[in-house]
């Protein structure tokens, strides 16, 4: 029974290599291949080659992409919190959230920020901004809540007059 497993194992892993097609053993000319992976998935997309769910499902078209380095609102709010560590920083969801931050004047208090972004527009309405406030006492008990202040409008501000500069340098 178990040489007959045995079988079937190498059977299958066989099948496995077969079924690769002629792609698995072909010869490769190292002068136009480029060696790099970066540089092969260059030359890949420039010929056209490669899979994805909308070629496996019939659909063409091109989508554009929009990678966080290229969008100046998310560059610069990352810009202007660099003085907080980040819990959350979910470029595809839209949002940056800090960990509790305790100023060196105040022990008792902690702020966390959160920034969700609405839209990639240069805009103040593109952004919405929730800070927290944690107060514990003595005995370490807490209370949290929605802290309103200046801070969201100072960061708004803070963050499109950085995203305008980006966005300025961008073009130029």
């Amino acid at each position: 029974m178990r040489n007959f497993f045995k079988i079937i194992v190498y059977f299958f892993l066989f099948s496995l290599l077969v079924s690769c097609g002629k792609g698995f053993l072909k010869k490769v000319d190292t002068r136009k291949t480029p060696i790099s992976g970066p540089e092969r998935a260059k030359q890949n997309i420039k010929e056209g080659r490669g899979v994805g769910l909308g070629k496996m499902m019939g659909r063409t078209g091109s989508t554009n992409y929009e990678f966080s380095t290229s969008n100046p609102m998310w560059r610069a709010t990352l810009d202007i919190l660099d003085f907080l560590p980040l819990t959350t920083v979910d470029y595809s969801g839209g949002i940056i959230i800090s960990d509790w931050y305790t100023d060196e004047t105040n022990k008792n208090q902690a702020l966390k920020i959160t920034v969700r972004f609405m839209s990639n527009v240069i805009q103040s309405n593109s952004l919405k901004i929730t800070v927290h406030r944690k107060k514990c006492s003595v005995n370490q008990s807490c209370n949290v809540e929605v802290f309103r202040s200046r801070i969201q409008e100072e960061l708004i501000a803070s963050i499109l007059k950085e995203a305008t500069i980006l966005e300025k340098q961008v073009k130029k």
